[in-house]
């Protein structure tokens, strides 16, 4: 049985982010981890396959900020839920500053991206029709940006693993609703047993 202090991060009671919110938070996540992976292998990819696996990664990249862009939108719109009141005084304060440079880093490192990609003279090519910025390559300048990118990814990374390992932090060891918030909510006995019986 659980205890008052001890309640469980599953309690179907806990105010949980809207399912729009939800469907961003992990589409995004799922995206960043496979655009920065093909990245940063690259440079391991057989130099005739290296253009398209290219443009995949700026494809995907390209997606991730325009989902930024709505997500951003989404939340000016929907009050995320607060905190559970169990959470710490300091989880508090760390909280706000490190989701904010993650939005920050999410939005600087396919901004770079891009200046990389277009100085570099590339063509953004969607099988369908592609689209050439008409921009010379300029060594300087995209060497510069590819540098930044790769740095700002790597901030992106290592904020996004302590992300993770926070929530999982809360979830299991503080044993509080933080990582709940983020997941769809189960359904009761007592609802799945009224679908089961509705015609």
């Amino acid at each position: 049985m659980t205890s008052a202090t001890q309640q469980s991060p599953a309690d179907a009671s806990t105010v949980r982010y809207t399912g729009v919110a939800q469907a961003l938070h992990w589409i995004m996540a799922l995206l960043i981890l496979f655009s920065a992976g093909l990245g940063l292998l690259l440079d391991d990819w057989p130099r005739a396959s290296k253009i398209f696996m290219v443009n995949i990664h700026a494809q995907v990249g390209m997606v991730v900020l325009y989902l930024l862009l709505a997500r951003i939108w989404w939340r000016r719109k929907n009050t995320p839920p607060e905190l559970p009141p169990e959470v710490s005084e300091i989880s508090r304060r760390v909280s706000h500053p490190a989701h904010m440079l993650i939005y920050v880093l999410m939005l600087a490192v396919p901004l770079v991206g891009i200046v990389a990609f277009v100085w570099h003279a590339r063509v953004l090519d969607f099988g369908f029709f592609s689209i050439n910025f008409g921009i010379k390559s300029d060594k300087a300048i995209y060497e510069r940006a590819e540098d930044i990118h790769l740095w700002l990814t790597y901030g992106l990374l290592a904020l996004v693993t302590g992300h993770a390992i926070a929530a999982l932090w809360h979830h299991f060891i503080s044993r509080d609703a933080v990582l709940v918030r983020m997941l769809p909510a189960a359904k009761s006995s007592a609802g799945k047993l009224a679908e089961a019986k509705s015609p």
